[in-house]
């Protein structure tokens, strides 16, 4: 085909997997390099495995989204957006539904579902898969021109990097792409956790491994200057460690280093109700129990599994008859349950995080392109670059808008 091109994309995971097909679409010869023997790895595992493709808001919401580096974006989802990402999926066969905070599920709820018609997608667009590891990428001077793996070496016009960060290595995500970069004369930033669970001082996180709170506020608290720096609403889980789950995740990638005993998460385990509202509750559950032990009178009120701990924490005994509790006592427990506090302790592992901040400087990459100031015809997406945002379907929306752009000036863009 006249004024073709010979595009090599590495990465298969969600912005490899666009890239390739965008690239294809436009008539070029494309090749994607995956290392793993199964593409879309980590994104048949997102969102629980149910894969939050995208976020249905607009592109000034998204941008207040994201948490690093939103200004370098503009371009990318004004190009691509939310709405463009979600007609591109339905139009290849996957229904999709709009659930709490505008996440975008497919109705199936199957992430399978997403990479099966991306898959689908390759096949029909004729993408040439090559399940090996790219050891190296070949320059001339300023200008990348090829691609090496351990079998062969290969000429390609154009090349574009989607390998990800370093969470979950498991799914492939080991930092190639940073070295790819670094020999291109490429900048850093620090890879770091990003939308990472927390790790709590509190040894009552263990008893309340497992438990699941749907509808709370949450809130970060800066002991130090009496100042609030994260608050949002919604479900977070406890695990042995600490706190996990969505508003937990959204709050790691706003905290700063972790000083011993500096921050709190502050919850509100009833934020429907005001203080009054909640005390005048406690008054018609005491009234029904009257006559029972403190430990006795909370099953209408609390989870099962959290009683024990809020019983603990609010210094009445469990064996107190509930018409013996006074009145500063019950304004004790309401404060306690409109204010549950834990001290933080650190941030899990890079390993276990959604995604990773820092990564390609955006410095060093043309916004409108993707495509690298330093060596002509290298282009990146995707996690690898150095942006981040909330949970809620923000980062994948991120891959798709910057593959977007990459795939649209590696296959317009002429010798």
């Amino acid at each position: 085909m006249s004024g073709q091109l010979n595009i090599a994309v590495i990465g298969g995971g969600a912005a490899g997997l666009f890239a390739a097909i965008q690239c294809a679409a436009t008539g070029n010869a494309v090749t994607l390099f995956e290392k793993n023997p199964l593409l879309g790895k980590k994104l048949s595992i997102t969102g629980k495995g149910r894969c939050n493709v995208t976020n249905d808001c607009s592109p000034e919401e998204f941008l207040a989204n994201v948490c690093t580096n939103a200004k370098f974006l503009y371009s990318a989802i004004h190009a691509f957006s939310s709405s463009d990402t979600i007609s591109f999926f339905e139009s290849i066969g996957v229904p999709l539904k709009v659930e709490r905070g505008s996440r975008v599920f497919p109705v199936s709820d199957k992430a399978g579902d997403i990479v099966a018609a991306l898959k689908r997608e390759l096949t029909k667009r004729q993408v040439r898969v090559v399940y090996e590891k790219v050891l190296d990428i070949l320059y001339d001077e300023q200008q990348a021109i090829g691609v090496k793996t351990k079998t062969s070496s290969t000429l390609f016009d154009r090349i574009i990097v989607c390998t990800g960060g370093l969470s979950y290595p498991g799914t492939g995500s080991t930092g190639d792409g940073y070295r790819f970069a670094e020999k291109a004369g490429l900048s850093l930033v620090p890879p770091t956790s990003a939308l990472v669970p927390i790790e709590t001082e509190e040894p009552f996180s263990r008893q309340l491994m497992g438990l699941t709170i749907k509808n709370a506020g949450f809130h970060i608290q800066d002991s130090l200057r009496s100042k609030t720096i994260y608050e949002d609403f919604g479900e977070f889980i406890f695990t042995h460690f600490g706190l996990s789950g969505p508003v937990v995740l959204s709050a790691s990638s706003r905290l700063p280093k972790l000083e011993k005993g500096r921050y709190k998460a502050i919850i509100d385990f009833k934020p429907a109700l005001d203080e009054t509202a909640l005390d005048q509750r406690i008054l018609k559950d005491f009234a029904k129990y009257s006559n029972k032990n403190f430990a006795n009178a909370l099953n209408d009120l609390l989870p099962r599994k959290l009683i024990p701990v809020i019983i603990t924490q609010s210094g009445i005994a469990p064996e107190r008859k509930v018409n013996a509790i006074t009145k500063e006592e019950r304004k004790k427990l309401v404060h306690l349950l409109k204010h549950f506090s834990l001290t933080l302790k650190a941030l899990r592992p890079i390993e276990e995080a959604i995604i990773t901040s820092g990564g390609i400087s955006v410095k060093d990459l043309n916004p409108k392109t993707m495509e690298s100031k330093k060596m002509k015809h290298l282009y990146f997406a995707g996690e690898v670059i150095d942006v981040d945002a909330y949970t809620g379907g923000f980062n994948l929306q991120i891959a798709f808008s910057t593959a977007y752009l990459a795939a649209k000036a590696a296959s317009e863009k002429q010798v």
